[in-house]
């Protein structure tokens, strides 16, 4: 199944988990803490109240914005951080399926975009939209990489409770990888 068609097909809870996972994955570029979406995964956990949801986005937006997008980003970088803050600014506050639909499916298109435009190799003459929709030929590594971590996630919370620990996980790796990306590039122009 297609990422357009896993979104098409996500709950409520899986599509905040998809939309929160790739802005996560995301974080490097914001400057913020490792840990500053925690309490917004911790608000998609059985039981967790869904009235959090809407104060957790809104603190996570305040620390987001008082902390610093890391110096001298070359364009691509500068461009692969607006895209992140566009995420940030766009999370609903009401955690309806419809808002979240919208929000999770911009912010597939928003991290493969990301990761394009840090990706030293060339992805091809493929749109993003054609990757989410299944063309993945000629794929550079560090989309196609992205591209199988957003699928894993939303097939992971398909399954219930017990996989949002692993979706967290999955994000927390991508955090790791574009972090080291983001490094690399900094070490690269110094």
């Amino acid at each position: 199944m297609s990422l357009v068609e896993l979104i098409a097909q996500a709950d409520e809870r899986g599509l905040a988990a998809s939309g929160l996972a790739c802005l996560d994955r995301c974080i490097p570029l914001l400057g913020g803490d490792d840990e500053v979406l925690r309490p917004l995964w911790a608000s998609l956990a059985e039981g967790a109240e869904a009235g959090d949801w809407g104060e957790r986005v809104e603190r996570a937006r305040a620390e987001l914005d008082a902390s610093q997008a890391p110096d001298a980003l070359e364009a691509s970088e500068g461009e692969a951080a607006a895209l992140a803050h566009r995420m940030l600014d766009a999370a609903p506050v009401e955690r309806s399926a419809e808002n979240l639909r919208e929000w999770a499916d911009a912010c597939s298109v928003a991290a493969l975009q990301v990761h394009r435009l840090l990706d030293a190799a060339d992805d091809g003459a493929a749109s993003v939209s054609a990757r989410r929709e299944g063309r993945t030929q000629d794929m550079s590594p560090l989309v196609a990489a992205e591209l199988r971590r957003q699928i894993a996630i939303l097939e992971l919370l398909s399954g219930g409770a017990a996989s949002l620990r692993q979706a967290l996980d999955l994000s927390t790796e991508g955090r790791r990888v574009l972090r080291a990306v983001v490094s690399r590039r900094a070490r690269g122009r110094a």
